[in-house]
């Protein structure tokens, strides 16, 4: 864990316009700074940055936050990973609390090994563009697949030397560790001797979403009857082929802007397709999808087609990993090419605008074209149908979301229709299924208590309806926000109280007088951190771990000003003025209203027992009913006459 010291440090430091500028062309209007929207295509600036609030805000799309909500957001973050990154931007020296030796241990190894592949990269990179061989061999290899010197920069790809040792000698020479460069497999030993594991092949450098290196692929040139076309990195600590989809980190941005992600086979391909202009592409170099792959992807976008070669082989490993793809929900395309062909040779036939409309053109729905096939592959063979039958049942049984439900029924409809099957016979199979997945599912899970499923698309608008606040929620958010932006402020001069001072020393508790759950939450973690002697500012809850916290109070602070309710006047003759000269009245404005609701709810809810205890003729509780009523009503008045203000009778 990184210790809050550190953490506070980096707030001190962050400058929003800085942060989003980096990657959004801002131009500065009025107090604040406009640009085009990362998150959706727009051609009308409407994504807006306050450097007052700190904070961004798309009027287009809705998407709003800080700074670490932006890379979280944008370059797909953790926030540890976002707080790492403004760390190594704002030259900060992260302090963690204690771990344990081992995962001490854990954490440095993958620091080496990542410093390792920095380094090799870079060595990789230069021998390409400065040594003779790396000019005449992988720079002509490079220039003969039509990669110019700005695409094979981008990629940073490289070039090792076609010699015994030259790399591990020279990496040793600099003192990296012998063992270290085993595990990156950039090493190996041979005749109890150490030498180079890529020499003689061109580099293409395997990076994570947020670009750093976590191994390398490594093609050979020429013919070798024993030596593999590609070597890849061994697994290691920072590297898992599963979890790793190539160019991920150069997509990420086309693949969230256009709502789809192109799949191919190979290296090249990625390169080939970027270079034309198609970046929203990442390839599965050569391996079937795995889960972690398929999650990776549903990061940014629910639309997968898959682009393969159009040859036996190609198709057969277009159908691999079908039904992982439809049990995480994707919605799967394949594209096939005609023979011979591949995307990165397709690309440099057509070019980038007819390959665009052949993949637009050529897109066929997974299920059915995994159907077509089968179907041919089983021609008469009754024994080959029946297994089909029982397959496409199976994939159909796994579109089990409830938002999915049509898209289900479409699929039992389609294919029966092409099978020739009784519908009815094959919605039974599918549920068949689909109760053998739950029934193993529940006896794996038989000792602990079942959790009520959550639906999705019911937990999404309970989200979106937890943003829309109602009018008295509006009176608690002000609360917050004068909070954050005043609590330090002197509120009285006489004995140097603060505004949180007032607003904690009245003798009511506003955390449970608040009905709103995020309120609730924001005033327990303020006063958590008043009780320890400390009034936090905005920052500590605009950049807080807890991204619903930090959400809700970019929401709260984004407001232009206070919005207090405007049946203040009717209902209590409260006369209020907002902005930052007037936060006194404003607080007392707020705090009595929040106390004043409470009171007439108090009251409502007597009145209710008064007329209960009138229709039973109880004249007992008909007494205390009525105490009740004069208590409230005095509290009420003294609230009222303390600030100056008059109520209705």
């Amino acid at each position: 864990m990184i210790k809050q010291e550190s953490i506070q440090q980096i707030l001190s430091r962050i400058d929003v316009v800085e942060i989003v500028g980096s990657f959004v062309r801002l131009k500065k209007r009025g107090a604040n700074y406009l640009g085009l929207c990362p998150f959706h295509n727009e051609k009308t600036p409407s994504f807006t940055v306050s450097p007052s609030k700190e904070i961004y805000k798309c009027f287009g799309c809705g998407k709003s936050g800080n700074a670490i909500n932006f890379l979280m957001e944008h370059e797909k973050y953790s926030y540890v990973e976002a707080i790492r990154w403004l760390a190594q931007k704002y030259n900060v020296e992260l302090e963690e609390t204690e771990v344990s030796p081992e995962i001490k241990e854990k954490q440095q190894l993958a620091d080496s090994l990542f410093i390792i592949n920095n380094y090799a990269r870079d060595y990789f990179q230069e021998t390409l563009f400065n040594s003779e061989e790396g000019q005449s061999v992988g720079l002509s290899y490079f220039e003969e697949r039509g990669f110019t010197e700005e695409t094979i920069r981008k990629f940073q790809l490289g070039y090792c030397l076609n010699t015994r040792d030259t790399f591990v000698h020279t990496a040793l020479a600099k003192g990296y560790n012998l063992e270290y460069l085993q595990k990156t497999g950039l090493v190996t030993i041979r005749n109890e001797q150490p030498a180079d594991n890529y020499r003689g092949r061109v580099i293409f450098p395997i990076h994570n979403q947020s670009g750093k290196i976590l191994g390398f692929g490594a093609r050979i040139l020429g013919k070798h009857d024993r030596a593999p076309k590609y070597i890849n990195s061994p697994e290691n600590e920072i590297y898992i082929k599963s979890r790793v989809l190539y160019g991920t980190y150069f997509a990420r941005h086309a693949i969230d802007r256009q709502d789809e992600c192109l799949l191919v086979e190979g290296y090249t391909d990625v390169v080939s397709l970027h270079q034309a202009g198609v970046e929203n592409v990442v390839a599965s170099s050569g391996t079937s999808l795995t889960q972690d792959q398929l999650r990776l992807i549903r990061k940014y976008t629910n639309n997968l087609t898959i682009l393969y070669d159009g040859d036996s082989a190609g198709v057969k490993a277009a159908l691999r990993g079908l039904d992982m793809a439809v049990e995480e929900g994707l919605n799967v395309r394949l594209v096939l090419f005609p023979d011979k062909e591949d995307p990165d040779s397709y690309v440099r036939k057509i070019g980038a605008d007819a390959f665009r409309e052949f993949i637009a053109e050529n897109k066929q729905d997974f299920i059915l074209f995994k159907l077509h096939t089968s179907l041919q592959d089983a021609g008469n063979d009754t024994q080959k149908k029946a297994q089909l039958v029982n397959e496409i049942a199976e994939t159909i049984s796994k579109i089990d979301k409830v938002e999915d439900f049509t898209k289900q029924q479409d699929y039992i409809r389609q294919c029966s229709q092409l099978l020739k099957i009784d519908e009815q016979g094959l919605v039974q199979l599918v549920n068949k299924f689909i109760r053998e997945r739950i029934s193993k599912i529940e006896s794996q899970f038989k000792t602990k208590e079942p959790e009520a499923p959550v639906d999705e698309e019911l937990k999404d608008e309970a989200v979106a309806d937890a943003l829309l606040f109602n009018s008295d929620e509006k009176q608690e958010r002000e609360l917050v926000k004068i909070l954050l932006r005043f609590g330090d402020r002197s509120f009285s001069e006489e004995d140097r109280n603060t505004v949180a001072d007032y607003v904690f020393n009245l003798p009511y508790d506003f955390e449970s007088l608040a009905d709103s759950e995020i309120v609730k939450k924001i005033l327990r973690e303020y006063k958590k951190v008043y009780d320890e002697g400390n009034i936090p500012d905005k920052k500590w809850f605009l950049y807080h771990s807890d991204q619903e916290i930090a959400q809700h109070t970019a929401l709260i602070l984004e407001d232009k000003e206070a919005e207090l309710s405007q049946n203040w006047k009717d209902r209590f003759e409260i006369d209020t003025v907002c902005g930052d000269d007037a936060y006194l009245k404003d607080t007392l404005s707020t705090t009595n209203y929040l106390v004043l609701r409470k009171i007439r709810k108090l009251m409502q809810e007597n009145q209710s027992e008064m007329e209960l205890s009138q229709k039973n003729e109880d004249a007992d509780a008909l007494l205390k009913c009525m105490e009740l009523h004069q208590h409230l009503k005095q509290i009420e008045r003294e609230l009222v006459q303390n600030l100056g203000t008059v109520i209705f009778r």
